[in-house]
């Protein structure tokens, strides 16, 4: 098979959504390389983004090294330079800054391999069914592949990606599951787990959105309602309610329930808020800061 075959036959593995514009992010690794060669082959217009987090002497030669590749594939680049401080919490601020830059609808370069490690990461950290479904394919249109499949695609267009040494750093949660919990799963199972793990994923995902669909026909404003309904679908309904940055925990939904069984007359919950139930209506308040009185929200 010659290397235009080898990488058809990896693009028809692909899931790029239908936008005009594909906007990639791409470090300079084998997986983010890999989406940005997939992308060029699409037909449609593609600007590679790259996000220079100003931790690493490198930075100047990385970015250099995406735009040489962005150049060879008919890209257009664009580039971004931060400046974070090492510190606690890194992973997650990296991530924070990352995509406050870059387009809201940028693709990743994420396989099925981070796949795997993203549901284990959900697991550990307490996620229900929707961590178990991990990440939609929607922003991540290679997660179908491998990590073996991306060294491919680079090694079939005569690219040689970087190689990030943060990828090493056992700070990071996502280095210490890939290189030491998975391992011993493959080792315990006598297989390769990670495709069992996206199996699963994609069952969960299902099961998620049949419930979200079935959840969005409760009012949750309605005390009777929301009390009277199957508590997966009652749950479920709270916690897109209180949803803001993040999902709320499960005490929170369960004291919001507690409100609308007519168990509590109301109850606290993060970010300053609080739910009280009027006539069978549960409404949330919050507090304001220049008045230092409630503020209603529907």
């Amino acid at each position: 098979m010659g290397r235009e075959e080898i990488l058809r036959s990896y693009l028809e593995q692909c899931l790029f959504p239908q936008n005009d514009v594909l906007h990639c992010a791409v470090s300079g690794g084998a997986d983010s390389s890999a989406l940005l060669i997939l992308a060029s082959m699409t037909g449609k217009e593609v600007i590679a983004h790259h996000v220079d987090h100003g931790l690493r002497l490198s930075g100047d030669a990385e970015r250099d090294l995406v735009r040489g590749l962005a150049n060879k594939v008919g890209a257009r680049f664009e580039a971004k330079v931060l400046s974070i401080s090492d510190g606690s919490n890194l992973e997650a601020r990296l991530r924070d800054a990352r995509y406050e830059v870059l387009p809201p609808d940028v693709l990743t370069g994420h396989t099925a391999d981070d796949q795997a490690e993203t549901i284990l990461m959900n697991l550990m950290r307490g996620g229900g069914p929707d961590g178990l479904a991990g990440m939609t394919h929607h922003r991540h249109p290679i997660i179908t592949l491998r990590r073996s499949d991306t060294e491919a695609v680079c090694e079939a267009s005569d690219w040689v990606p970087f190689q990030d040494p943060s990828n090493q750093d056992p700070r990071f949660h996502r280095n210490r599951v890939r290189r030491e919990l998975i391992p011993l799963m493959n080792r315990l199972a006598q297989r390769d787990v990670v495709p069992l793990l996206n199996r699963a994923g994609k069952i969960a995902e299902a099961d998620s959105a049949f419930m979200k669909t079935l959840a969005e026909q409760i009012d949750v404003t309605d005390a009777r309602a929301l009390s009277e309904a199957p508590n997966p679908l009652a749950q479920r309904a709270v916690r897109a309610w209180l949803s803001e940055k993040h999902p709320p925990d499960l005490a929170s939904v369960e004291r919001v329930l507690q409100v609308a069984r007519g168990e509590v007359l109301g109850t606290e919950i993060p970010g300053g808020r609080s739910i009280r139930r009027t006539n069978g209506k549960l409404r949330m308040e919050t507090s304001s800061k220049e008045h230092g009185l409630p503020k209603e929200n529907g």
